[in-house]
């Protein structure tokens, strides 16, 4: 089951395309405005510490993606009401799918291959069906904790 949200994207004033699936599905699931969650995105991107391994020069925009497994990152989503629960492990093969069967109900944020999307009560809510017909794999998901 999917239903078209893009998170107040639009209504925001943003237009095109853009790698933000991170900040619109945390806008959706937590009901924040995409305003709020972007320059939150934008602010914990452009100050984060450059490790060696990363290639590009970061700056404050949450335009071209967010490193989801960065400290500040995992800070923001528990002050905002958001709990990880991880699905995969290393070697362990995928175990859950984009599936309603296979995820609990309730606001969820997920994480699959180079995707974040939200899932409503077993609705994905997002600016395409990524599920791949119930095929895709998820890494893990953000559950809200409190309102």
């Amino acid at each position: 089951m999917y239903q078209y949200n893009d998170g107040g994207r639009e209504q925001a004033g943003y237009r095109g395309e853009a790698g933000d699936c991170v900040t619109r599905a945390i806008a959706i699931a937590s009901e924040l405005p995409y305003q709020k969650v972007y320059d939150a995105m934008a602010c914990g991107n452009g100050t984060q510490r450059k490790s060696s391994r990363d290639k590009r020069k970061r700056s404050k925009t949450a335009r071209d993606g967010i490193i989801t497994s960065r400290k500040w990152f995992k800070d923001y989503m528990a002050s905002i009401g958001f709990k990880w629960t991880p699905t995969m492990q290393i070697g362990s093969g995928c175990k859950v799918h984009l599936r309603p069967d296979e995820l609990p109900k309730g606001r969820l944020i997920v994480s699959c291959s180079k995707h974040y999307t939200t899932m409503l009560d077993g609705v994905i809510n997002d600016v395409y069906d990524c599920s791949r017909e119930g095929k895709r794999c998820v890494y893990g998901y953000w559950r809200r904790e409190k309102p």
